[in-house]
């Protein structure tokens, strides 16, 4: 009787640490390909390659008129800085376009997931034609960052605090607005919820998600057909093993409940990558002077393309308030 209560707990210890391991495979894999530099890169062999899709026109028109943001930022003068962190004392690096002439407006353009400042030059230009500066930070896991893991827009909120501080310290009569896309508008409306200087004046938010957990949870069920559990509740679990946050605390809607910073809300009508429902969510969260528009037939981070227009003249009119 007692051999076979030792077997039976054998049987049930070795069950559970196998249950166990297999726990904490699952969100070890899903860190390295989504939270990671190499991964995101598609550096890491194990890496999901899914089949190339054909390109519709409209879709091939929306990417070229992005492309020629791309050409425009290449060409165009601009210096490259680095600054220290105060959180955790890394390096932070950014492209700086500075204006033709002398002037006391910043545009600080955050880029999104798997992009980078390059990426985003259709925006810099537009900035670039008003006349201001423009600071475009690569975040954490991106581009020229130093840092081997992606953060989502959570610890890369405090990142750009520092580049805030930074031009402030340059040009204490800076007026700044922040422009993020995606996940740099996640960026920008986490940053929003902390205590910013004064002289961050507007921000515009470009098909941000509610909240990491939101995201990753949705592309999880819609993309893969997977459950919450145990691939996200893992994938948590080794995310604030290194990189110390929960993905659930990393929400736009909680730091948006807190924001004085005025702000426009942009999502595209057919956005599916970040669901256009999430649109009401982070508005309705918004305790800040704000304004909402919405881009018809727009995929994700394509409404500048889509109705260059429509984006520009709002965002325009809505900044213009406060600059």
């Amino acid at each position: 009787m007692k051999k076979n209560t030792k077997k039976v707990l054998k049987t049930v210890g070795i069950a559970g640490a196998l249950a166990s391991a297999s726990y904490f495979l699952i969100g070890n894999i899903f860190y390295a390909l989504t939270l990671t530099k190499q991964g995101i890169n598609g550096n890491i062999s194990t890496k999901v390659v899914k089949p190339n899709k054909a390109v519709d026109d409209y879709t091939q028109y929306l990417n070229d008129e992005l492309d020629k943001g791309k050409v425009w930022f290449d060409e165009i003068k601009k210096e490259k800085i680095a600054i220290r962190s105060s959180s955790d004392k890394k390096n932070l690096h950014a492209d700086y376009i500075f204006a033709d002439k002398p002037t006391d407006i910043c545009a600080l353009v955050v880029h999104g997931y798997t992009s980078s400042p390059r990426n985003m030059g259709i925006y810099a230009k537009k900035y670039h034609e008003l006349g201001y500066d423009v600071v475009m930070p690569s975040l954490n896991g991106h581009a020229d960052s130093e840092t081997g893991y992606v953060t989502m827009g959570w610890d890369d909120r405090l990142d750009v605090i520092d580049w805030i501080n930074f031009i402030v310290d340059n040009n204490p009569n800076v007026k700044i607005l922040i422009h993020g896309v995606s996940m740099g508008a996640a960026t920008t409306m986490m940053a929003t919820g902390e205590d910013l200087p004064e002289n961050v004046k507007v921000a515009v938010a470009d098909c941000g998600y509610s909240s990491v957990w939101d995201i990753f949870s949705n592309k999880l069920q819609n993309s893969f057909k997977l459950h919450e559990f145990p691939t996200l509740y893992s994938a948590n679990a080794v995310n604030k093993l290194y990189s110390g946050f929960d993905f659930k605390e990393a929400s736009s809607i909680e730091q948006l409940k807190k924001s004085k910073t005025p702000t426009i809300f942009l999502h595209g009508e057919k956005d599916t990558f970040v669901p256009y429902e999430m649109l009401d969510k982070v508005y309705e969260a918004a305790a800040c002077e704000k304004e909402k528009v919405t881009i018809p037939n727009a995929p994700h981070a394509r409404n500048a393309c889509a109705d260059p227009e429509l984006y520009w003249s709002s965002i325009q009119n809505f900044i213009n308030r406060y600059l």
